[in-house]
């Protein structure tokens, strides 16, 4: 993804929340990479290595030899990332600012090309991933995480209109966040269909499992997080103005943690080129 096709924020602020998101992230992410059977001498390439939670766990599955070429679009993050991994990186990590969507030579040598909740930030991720098996060599293996927004919405629309209505403002918060994506012309739940892509495109042994994790208070900390950082943004657009945005927050805030469904998921899905 380019600097300014970032959808959400990349703050000091963000950063904080994309750590607490590696939190409710964590049981996914090894899944992940036990999927990928990291090697301790592999070479891997992370798109969207944001502030270095994922690149982390991905440097504790590598040995001395091996190495994460960390790729984002915004230097802030690769800084944070580089000062937030230290002499846990050290030279294994190379910090690469460039464009995702747009492959270059940091993907030489790849054993390994991941990402965890980056192509739905890409436009047309799917151009991306074709150019991918393009360009890699055969036997490298890839995978991703990717959340859905709107899979989950249909059980908590059906809890919502049956004598849950506390759970309004997990659809207003869905239903924001799908028209703010809609908006910049990229796709919340390229994750859905993204085992049928990597099929249609020729990768082989294509794999998929379903992470769905319940709304605790990491997950409502996340969302509060995330309306701060596109608040202007929402009512610049008028998906919702700032008066509703606080509303909302304060109803967020005031739901019963222990007893909500999930408000999202990940989709895990592997293959080799």
């Amino acid at each position: 993804m380019s600097a300014t096709d970032y959808v959400l924020g990349q703050s000091e602020r963000a950063a904080r929340r994309l750590a607490l998101q590696d939190q409710h992230f964590a049981a996914p992410s090894e899944a992940l990479l036990d999927a990928l059977a990291l090697k301790p001498g592999d070479r891997v390439v992370e798109l969207g290595c944001g502030a270095g939670a994922f690149t982390r766990r991905i440097l504790n599955r590598l040995g001395a030899n091996g190495v994460v070429v960390g790729v984002d679009s915004s230097a802030s993050f690769l800084e944070h990332a580089k000062d937030s991994l230290g002499q846990h990186g050290g030279t294994r990590f190379k910090p690469t600012l460039a464009d995702v969507a747009k492959p270059g030579a940091w993907l030489d040598g790849a054993d390994v090309v991941t990402g965890r909740a980056v192509l739905h930030h890409v436009p047309m991720a799917e151009f991306l991933l074709g150019k991918l098996r393009a360009i890699l060599r055969p036997g490298t293996r890839i995978g991703f995480l990717e959340p859905d927004f709107r899979s989950p919405l249909a059980k908590i629309a059906h809890l919502e209109a049956t004598g849950r209505p506390e759970l309004a403002p997990l659809l207003v918060w869905a239903k924001a966040i799908n028209d703010l994506y809609a908006a910049w012309r990229i796709s919340p739940s390229v994750g859905a269909t993204l085992a049928q892509t990597l099929e249609t495109a020729g990768y082989q042994n294509v794999r998929h499992a379903w992470h769905e994790f319940p709304t605790d208070a990491t997950v409502i900390d996340n969302i509060l997080m995330i309306y701060d950082e596109v608040r202007d943004t929402y009512a610049s657009l008028g998906i919702l103005s700032l008066a509703e945005i606080d509303e909302q927050q304060k109803l967020l805030r005031a739901l019963p943690v222990g007893a909500l469904p999930a408000v999202w998921g990940l989709h895990q899905v592997t293959a080799l080129v």
